[in-house]
């Protein structure tokens, strides 16, 4: 394993989501590096020390939380001399954050007083009174067309459905919900899922018009939901309980159809596997693997594609690394690599 030589940092850093960037946060400087080389990109200055970074989603803007002042500054790399400051005055900024089309940034107030949509193209803000959370409390669907947006007034909860083009309410209904928690939309965007606070166990699933599709309570004393996640295909949502449970519900049925345990101390087998990085590639002897004849026979006069198919499986109890090799003709080569993962086999993380 190779390091690179030190470099000065006194707060926050952040990868671009295209991964050719970093920005690293030096008292009031902000360094754009080249990921590859470490070369300063762009070098900007804002009027306060830097406590948030986060890039837009086309990695072109980057937006700098001045918490202090408090204050938004954004950047352009593509423009250097370009900038947009934000300033929220004697309401404060809490939190800030861009929207999916990487053109306007939504920033929310301290004590969750309004939570304020700014566009960068004609320097126009659009108000929502009243969010529930801060730094959670909103999802956005999958194409970026639709905001749900989490408030509270006269001590009930409710969910705000916003398009993101014109950002104007498009809907709100309230949810039965003690305390909200948090929301998320499913993968598919056919359905939202809230939760409600640890003091009260309840999982709720809406429709976009306001429909309560399902509730799901697990039990009745004690702490209630820690988390939620759908899985990447929206066809099941894993809810993480307090009493170190971990249960996968189906999006076709709603109804629990596995659970698994959290254990407080994990034990690995003592016949687990140990890698050890190598300098040099693998070599492999493909003299000895070819494709059976039944296969060539088969496809005879046919254009044969050259694939390389890597099978990778884990045995729980024996720890083995699988792999099943698919070559192709010895004429061909490799020329591209597609990884997958199988949509029958699903993996979940748990941590406590």
């Amino acid at each position: 394993m190779e390091f690179t030589e030190t470099y000065k940092q006194s707060g926050p850093c952040a990868f671009s989501p295209n991964a050719q960037f970093l920005a690293v946060a030096v008292d009031y400087r902000l360094v754009v590096r080249d990921v590859l080389s470490l070369k300063v990109v762009q070098l900007f200055s804002c009027l306060d020390k830097i406590s948030y970074i986060e890039w837009a989603q086309d990695s072109e803007y980057i937006l700098c939380g001045l918490f202090k002042r408090p204050m938004i500054q954004a950047w352009s790399l593509t423009q250097p001399e370009w900038t947009c400051t934000i300033d929220e005055g004697p309401a404060g900024i809490a939190y800030a954050r861009w929207s999916p089309d990487s053109r306007h940034i939504i920033t929310t107030s301290d004590f969750q007083l309004r939570l304020t949509v700014w566009s960068l193209l004609n320097t126009a803000c659009v108000h929502v009174q009243w969010p529930k959370h801060a730094s959670k409390g909103i999802s956005f669907t999958k194409d970026g067309k639709f905001a749900a947006i989490c408030t509270r007034r006269d001590c009930k909860d409710y969910i705000n459905l916003l398009s993101c083009y014109t950002w104007e309410i498009m809907g709100v209904f309230a949810v039965d919900t003690l305390d909200l928690a948090d929301i998320e939309w499913s993968p598919d965007d056919s359905s939202i899922v809230i939760w409600d606070s640890p003091l009260e166990y309840k999982v709720l699933i809406y429709s976009p018009d306001g429909r309560c599709l399902f509730k799901y309570l697990a039990y009745e004393s004690g702490l209630g939901v820690k988390s939620v996640s759908w899985s990447p295909c929206g066809q099941f949502l894993a809810v993480g309980s307090y009493d170190q449970m971990l249960r996968v519900l189906n999006q076709l049925t709603w109804k629990v159809f596995a659970e698994f345990m959290h254990l407080n101390t994990v034990r690995a087998p003592c016949c687990a596997a140990t890698f050890k990085e190598v300098d040099e590639p693998l070599q492999l002897d493909m003299s000895e693997l070819c494709l059976s004849d039944g296969f060539i026979h088969g496809n005879s006069g046919k254009s044969i594609v050259s694939v390389a198919l890597w099978l990778l499986s884990l045995e729980p109890e024996e720890m083995v690394l699988e792999a099943a090799y698919i070559l192709p003709s010895p004429d061909r080569t490799l020329t591209g690599v597609l990884c997958t993962g199988s949509p029958f086999i699903l993996f979940m993380m748990t941590g406590n």
